[in-house]
């Protein structure tokens, strides 16, 4: 399964996307309500681009923006990456804001590599980073938290195949809207959507 929309914000918040099932919940005075229980992102741990493990805790009280990838890709990535640039150059000082870029080729995306990826887009800092993991951490992920497709190909020429999209996610670990990271209209729509997530734990 996968995302194949864009967010579509309201004048005041945004949806939340993916699975959802309803849950009883019983209070101490012994009344049961019933509650909507929204599908979040899974724990993980992956190693940074500096060699770090990093954490869903990395994340903790953050806005993030995910995305897969893979350094040697010829296709979307640079595309996606110059797009999501100018985002994060715009809230790369927040405290609330991060991203989380995961590689998907497991074979040579190693932190080194990922480090010099990095650089050569020049980023810096903590605010934007780039996971490496094996591939059935990797892949389980992304299908299973994200929505996003990803699989090896040896008859495409890159070896892999990944959707390009771009994913938000709140503070609880959420899913509040999914952009195509190559189309300039999904990433006017994000511009504008991350204000808005970030507003609501402002009320």
């Amino acid at each position: 399964m996968s995302i194949f929309f864009s967010s579509c914000s309201s004048n005041d918040r945004l949806p939340i996307l993916g699975q959802r099932e309803a849950k009883e919940i019983k209070h101490k005075d012994g009344s049961i309500s019933v509650d909507t229980v929204y599908q979040t992102i899974a724990p993980f741990e992956f190693l940074n681009q500096d060699s770090t493990y990093i954490t869903n805790n990395t994340f903790n009280n953050k806005v993030y923006i995910a995305d897969f990838f893979f350094t040697s890709c010829t296709t979307i990535c640079p595309t996606m990456h110059r797009n999501l640039k100018t985002i994060f150059d715009e809230y790369k000082d927040s405290p609330e804001v991060s991203f989380l870029s995961h590689t998907i080729d497991f074979k040579y995306d190693h932190p080194s590599v990922l480090k010099k990826y990095a650089q050569k887009l020049d980023v810096y800092g903590k605010n934007w980073q780039f996971a490496y993991g094996s591939k059935d951490s990797i892949y389980k992920i992304a299908e299973k938290s994200y929505l996003v497709a990803v699989m090896q190909d040896s008859t495409h020429k890159d070896g892999y195949i990944h959707q390009g999209w771009l994913v938000l996610i709140d503070k609880e670990r959420r899913m509040r809207g999914a952009y195509d990271g190559t189309n300039p209209e999904s990433i006017a729509q994000l511009k504008k959507d991350l204000p808005i997530l970030l507003a609501e734990y402002k009320k």
